[in-house]
């Protein structure tokens, strides 16, 4: 069978690909494979478990429970937080383990489960292939070691989890926000009572929207996936600006006061040179990934600071954070770590400290995001391709060639394998728009032509 964890945990469509024996399942091999690494020694191992409102997490959170309470693990049931909560949580709380069930951004039939490690950390590729092996073992008939009597796990809620959050990230803000009205989209997520419970302590005026989970409608029209609603509430209510979660509120993107839409890159921009300011932006560094803006690149080397790009995922983004010490870091779809403050993306905490420097200099979210200008970018998804050789193809990387000569200095070309299907993704950037289309076209008939 194929690899079962992605870039972020195991996804799948809820009761189709993702069961509750398996949720079951890989709980217990998580439980026995961190044992096995030294994670539990000396002491009664504890897991801190999380999720979204999805419908199926209901399910999927009771076999996960059953699981690691049959290896032996206590478990601390926070309920419906985000995946940064259940992250931040794990690491204050000494927890050995958090899970987290959520698929992000997904449609609704769709959840995931993803594992951290001590700390908050997500697990190490090594670990999850080894969970891994370790499920298919026991799916396939090798008996567990169960404990018993005393053994077991004990299960609690710990609904303390959702003030020690919400009080951590009032803690980490540089500045309060009064006399700022914000509207904020929740995705019928993982944040509909975090975040506007954090942006009303911090002296915010808000106004939410997409705040009323019921299990089935999360990212259903709405979130950081759909920002129509966001900016249509922000121009009816004269907000200063609009910030849009996903469903497990790791991302942050935002809305300017006239209905603009903020990025991922924007945002990192404006958060770079606010904590430059506060020498709180290690060795003027920030990293990202090949997809960012090219914008995003001469912004920071205009104003003076270090960009390093990765592969496209967060995952990729936290580990050269981590390597090197960097403190800030992210991507454009709005996935920002603050690795002072956080394990992982949190969207919360990113809505805050944008909205910290609007109140911090007075100036509006569209004249802070100005410090970038976002190129034109255009993105093809060519199908039905031998995605596995992009890099060997002689004639694409001559069509490639010629595309980076048309487009010189101002442009840039990337192709890119899907990791999880049959498509080669060509994106192309350039200073005019009508150039973009045409490249792209003409790279994604040349990726057909070389790769079908």
């Amino acid at each position: 069978m194929g690899r079962l964890f992605g870039t972020d945990g195991v996804r799948g469509v809820a009761n189709a690909d993702l069961t509750a024996e398996m949720a079951l399942g890989l709980s217990v091999a998580a439980a026995h494979v961190l044992a096995e690494a030294g994670t539990f020694e000396g002491h009664r191992a504890t897991a801190v478990v999380g999720r979204d409102p999805r419908a199926s997490g209901e399910f999927l959170e009771a076999a996960v429970v059953a699981g690691l309470a049959s290896a032996g693990v206590d478990v601390l049931r926070v309920g419906v937080l985000p995946t940064p909560a259940v992250a931040y949580l794990t690491g204050a709380l000494g927890a050995d383990l958090g899970v987290m069930l959520s698929a992000s951004h997904n449609a609704m039939p769709d959840n995931g489960i993803k594992f951290l490690a001590r700390g908050g950390h997500k697990l190490d590729d090594e670990l999850e292939e080894r969970i891994e092996s370790v499920y298919e073992s026991h799916r396939h008939g090798e008996p567990w070691d169960r404990p018993t009597g005393s053994g077991v796990g004990r299960v609690r809620e710990y609904l303390e989890g959702f003030d020690q959050y919400v009080a951590h990230l009032i803690g980490v803000l540089p500045n309060r926000l009064e006399g700022l009205k914000i509207v904020l989209d929740e995705a019928h997520g993982a944040a509909a009572r975090v975040s506007p419970e954090a942006f009303t302590r911090a002296g915010a005026e808000v106004i939410t929207i997409g705040a009323s989970p019921d299990g089935l409608n999360i990212n259903d029209g709405c979130g950081s996936t759909h920002l129509g609603l966001l900016k249509a509430a922000v121009v009816e209510h004269g907000a200063d600006f609009g910030i849009a979660h996903d469903g497990d509120a790791d991302r942050c993107l935002a809305v300017d006061h006239t209905g603009d839409e903020v990025d991922g890159d924007q945002i990192m921009a404006v958060l770079a040179l606010a904590m430059r300011e506060r020498s709180a932006l290690r060795a003027d560094t920030v990293v990202a990934t090949v997809m960012s803006n090219l914008g995003f690149k001469l912004a920071m080397e205009r104003e003076g600071l270090r960009l390093i790009q990765t592969a496209v995922g967060d995952r990729y983004v936290l580990e050269a954070m981590k390597e090197h010490g960097y403190a800030l870091g992210g991507e454009q779809s709005g996935h920002v770590i603050i690795l002072d403050h956080a394990t992982t993306g949190d969207g919360t905490l990113t809505g805050l400290m944008l909205a910290a420097r609007v109140a911090e200099t007075g100036r509006s979210l569209r004249d802070l995001a100005g410090v970038m200008e976002r190129l034109p970018q255009v993105l093809i998804n060519v199908p039905d391709v031998d995605r596995t050789r992009v890099g060997s193809s002689g004639e694409l990387a001559a069509a490639v060639a010629e595309a980076e000569r048309e487009l010189g200095a101002t442009g840039r070309v990337l192709l890119r394998p899907s990791g999880t299907e049959p498509l080669v993704r060509v994106m192309v950037e350039a200073a005019d728009i009508d150039q973009a289309r045409s490249v792209a076209g003409r790279l994604a008939d040349a990726v057909k032509s070389a790769l079908g």
